[in-house]
C-alpha cells in the first residue's frame, strides 16, 4: 500500500506552507489537509519504527504500523481514500504512545499527524460517550466511587463482569473501578491556600481522573516538592481534553484547552505541573509559550535537599509511554527512586511495551487492551514484586484490574507517593492523605 501512494510533495500548492512554519498558529492548523500531507511527506519509509510500535508487534500488519497510518494520514487528506470503518479503525487502533517519533531519524512529528488526522475524519460512532462523561466528571466520578462502596461492591463486581461480554466499554469501565475499599480523598480538599515564601511558585493541575483516583499523588508532590524549596498551588480539576484532542473531537478540546489557559493565567506561577504524563501533550499544546511538565526533573535538580528512609522491598516500575516519550523523565524518576536506601528496583518492559490502556482505548478495544496488558502481567508476575508503581492512573487502573482478574492483589501506588512515604521528616510538611 504504501509504495503505490503518490509523493505527498504533490500535494503542496506553490511552497506556501512547509513543515514547521511558524507563521501559522497551531490551531488554525487543525484538520488541515495540506498541513497533513506535509507532515507525512517527512516519512522516508525506513521501517525504524516498526520494532517499537506496539501494535505493529501485536497484529504483524503495515497498516498497523505508523508508516502504514502515516499512509492512511496522506491518502484521506489527498482525498484518495474515505474514513470508511475498515480504513479508520487502523487510525483508531493507535495507542499515541510515540515510540515512533522518539526513534525517527527523520523527526516526522508523528503526534500532531495523528491528533489532526483523527479531526479530520471526526470522531468515531463506536465511542463510548456516556462513560467517557463520567470520567471528565470528578465531582460525578467521586459520586459513583461513593454510591459503589455504599451497594458493596466488592461482592458484586465478579458476577457483573462475568455477564458482561468481553469486548463490552462497560465491562472494561467497570473492571476499572478497584473491588478494595480504600478511602480516596477528595482532590477539592487538597487544594492550597496560596503559600508564603520566596520560593518558585509551581501550579500543579489535578486532571479528571487522577484528582479522584490520585489524590494521594497529588498531596505526595505537594510535599515534595515543598520540601525541596518550591511553593505549589492546585488548580481546580477538571478535564485536560486530551481524551477528546485524540478521539479528533477537537470542539471538546479546543474548549477544554481554553478552560486550561483561563486556570493557567490566573495562577500567577512560573511552571505547571501534572503527576499525570498523559495529561502533558494536551496541556502543552493549550499552553505553547508555558512550562508544563511532571515534577521529576524539578525534585531531581533539588535532590540533595530530600532524605529518604530505607524500604527493603522489591518493587516493580512500569514507566508509561508518555513519560518515557512525551515528558521523558524516566531517568529523573530513576534516580530520585535509587535514593531511597534498600530499594531493589526492577522495570517492567522494553519497547514495543505500551500496557494498552491509552486513554480511552482500554474502553473502546477492550480485548486489544487486554492483549496488550499480558506481557506485562507476565513480567509483574516473574518478579513477584511486593509492590509495583505507575505513574499513569489509566495505565495503573488497566494493570490492576488485569491482576485482580487473575486473582492476584500487589499493593500499587504512585511513585510520588512512594517517596512521599519514605521522605525524611515529615514533621515538616502536611502528611498525605
Amino acid at each position: 500500500m504504501i509504495a503505490e501512494l503518490p509523493s505527498i510533495a504533490q500535494a503542496r500548492t506553490g511552497g506556501e506552507l512547509r513543515v514547521g512554519d511558524d507563521s501559522m498558529p497551531a490551531m488554525a492548523l487543525e484538520k488541515s489537509p495540506l498541513h497533513i500531507a506535509a507532515l507525512a511527506d517527512q516519512c522516508v519509509q525506513c521501517g525504524l519504527c516498526l520494532p517499537v510500535c506496539p501494535t505493529y508487534a501485536l497484529d504483524r500488519s503495515e497498516s498497523e504500523s505508523p508508516r502504514g497510518r502515516i499512509a492512511i494520514a496522506a491518502a484521506l487528506a489527498r482525498g484518495e481514500a474515505e474514513p470508511t470503518a475498515a480504513l479508520r479503525s487502523h487510525l483508531d487502533h493507535c495507542l499515541g504512545c510515540l515510540g515512533c517519533e522518539r526513534v525517527c531519524p527523520a523527526q516526522v512529528r508523528y503526534g500532531e499527524l495523528l491528533v489532526e488526522t483523527r479531526a479530520l475524519i471526526g470522531p468515531s460512532p463506536q465511542r463510548p460517550r456516556l462513560l467517557l462523561e463520567a470520567i471528565r466528571r470528578p465531582a460525578l466520578l467521586q459520586a459513583i466511587r461513593r454510591a459503589a462502596k455504599l451497594l458493596g461492591w466488592p461482592r458484586w463486581k465478579p458476577t457483573l463482569l462475568r455477564a458482561l461480554s468481553p469486548g463490552s466499554a462497560w465491562r472494561a469501565g467497570l473492571a476499572l473501578l478497584p473491588a478494595d475499599r480504600t478511602e480516596h480523598a477528595d482532590a477539592a480538599s487538597l487544594a492550597l491556600a496560596s503559600p508564603d515564601g520566596e520560593g518558585e511558585l509551581l501550579a500543579l493541575f489535578p486532571g479528571c481522573v487522577a484528582s479522584v483516583e490520585d489524590a494521594e499523588a497529588q498531596a505526595a508532590a505537594q510535599r515534595l516538592l515543598q520540601a525541596a524549596g518550591y511553593r505549589v498551588i492546585q488548580l481546580p480539576a477538571f478535564c485536560c481534553g486530551a481524551l477528546d484532542l485524540h478521539a479528533g473531537a477537537a470542539e471538546a478540546a479546543a474548549s477544554a484547552a481554553q478552560r486550561v489557559r483561563d486556570a493557567w493565567q490566573r495562577s500567577g506561577a512560573t511552571q505547571l505541573l501534572s503527576v499525570t504524563p498523559g495529561c502533558l501533550g494536551s496541556l502543552r499544546q493549550a499552553l505553547p509559550e508555558a512550562k508544563v511538565a511532571d515534577p521529576y526533573a524539578l525534585l531531581a535538580a533539588r535532590v540533595d535537599r530530600l532524605h529518604f528512609r530505607a524500604l527493603p522491598e522489591r518493587v516493580a516500575l512500569q514507566v508509561p509511554c508518555t513519560q518515557a516519550n512525551v515528558a521523558r523523565s524516566e531517568h529523573a524518576l530513576l534516580e530520585l527512586l535509587r535514593r531511597i536506601p534498600g530499594l531493589e528496583l526492577q522495570r517492567l518492559g522494553t519497547p514495543p511495551y505500551c500496557c494498552g490502556a491509552a486513554g480511552s482505548h482500554l474502553l473502546e478495544f477492550p480485548e486489544r487492551a487486554a492483549a496488550l496488558r499480558a506481557p506485562m502481567l507476565a513480567r509483574l508476575d516473574a518478579l513477584a514484586p511486593q509492590r509495583w508503581l505507575s505513574s499513569n492512573i489509566g495505565c495503573r487502573l488497566h494493570l490492576a484490574a488485569g491482576l485482580e482478574a487473575e486473582g492476584k492483589h500487589w499493593p500499587h501506588a504512585h511513585p510520588l507517593s512512594l517517596l512521599a512515604q519514605q521522605l525524611e521528616s515529615p514533621a515538616s510538611s502536611p502528611e498525605p492523605p
